[in-house]
């Protein structure tokens, strides 16, 4: 059990689960259902709340991949290979969402007092030790050089990346979201990002420095444990952490004053992708 100082320790914690559902949407319902809960979170409508989701064959792209001087044909290489993919509205670079990749987004209210970017890092870095602390293996934070969406908070066991961390902050609430590669190979995903860049930057140089994947950097939970993992003992991994760190625990979907947030959300999140990306068409 940690400390009262820790974010984690919450009075409630609310889990809203879309790791089956998310399936059969596009990742932008995912983007659209975090800044939802950012804002009914925030205005303290309903408690922290804890969201999981899993999109199949999905590639999410940061604003500057929709720079690359050969998009369309990085574009291409993804239909080809069978990848929908979408522009997301939080910062970062390209990274693979499949079946065996499970997404967790932790909402945290700033009413009583701003959580600083750092704080909100280090919650999901603890949760996620919390989870995995039975396998006595070291996890770090710190940038993994040549992983794709590389970040000073990759998370990472013998420099091998299997997750990495981005924040999203709007009206009071903030999300923390992770993905974590459970099982599968990261070294594949790796590579579907390394052709992207390749197709993309076509030996270009440019303003900005894409980064130069090296697949052997990347690995998932499962190949990095040792050991059969499944999303589902993952999700069974989370909901007993978050158990011990709060008082109550329940299982909840959108309530009835969220839905026209979410409506609301949702249809910006499409309109803005759908502009970014009607110019590659």
């Amino acid at each position: 059990m940690v400390g009262n100082t820790s974010l984690l320790k919450q009075d409630k914690w609310r889990i809203i689960d879309q790791s089956t559902t998310g399936l059969h949407v596009s990742a932008l319902h995912s983007f659209g259902m975090d800044d939802t809960l950012c804002s009914s979170v925030g205005s303290g409508i309903v408690p922290a709340t804890a969201r999981t989701w899993v999109h199949d064959r999905t590639i999410v792209l940061g604003i500057q991949d929709t720079r690359l001087p050969h998009l369309k044909d990085a574009l291409a290489f993804l239909k080809e290979q069978g990848y929908q993919y979408i522009v997301r509205n939080s910062g970062g670079l390209a990274v693979v969402l499949d079946k065996d990749v499970l997404n967790i987004s932790l909402i945290l209210p700033e009413q009583e007092k701003r959580i600083d970017i750092n704080s909100g890092y280090e919650t999901m870095f603890e949760l996620i030790q919390y989870m995995f602390q039975d396998y006595g293996k070291c996890m770090e934070a710190k940038e993994i050089v040549g992983s794709y969406c590389p970040g000073s908070y990759d998370l990472s066991i013998d420099g091998k990346k299997f997750a990495g961390i981005s924040q999203r902050r709007l009206r009071s609430g903030v999300a923390v979201q992770i993905y974590l590669c459970v099982n599968g190979s990261g070294q594949e995903r790796a590579d579907i990002i390394k052709q992207f860049y390749s197709s993309g930057l076509q030996g270009e140089t440019t303003k900005f420095e894409y980064p130069e994947i090296n697949p052997e950097v990347m690995a998932s939970l499962a190949e990095l444990l040792g050991v059969s993992l499944t999303v589902d003992q993952v999700m069974t991994k989370l909901l007993l952490a978050l158990k011990d760190h709060a008082e109550f625990l329940f299982a909840d979907q959108l309530q009835e004053e969220e839905l026209p947030l979410f409506e609301s959300y949702y249809n910006r999140v499409v309109e803005r992708n759908e502009k970014i990306m009607q110019a590659f068409r």
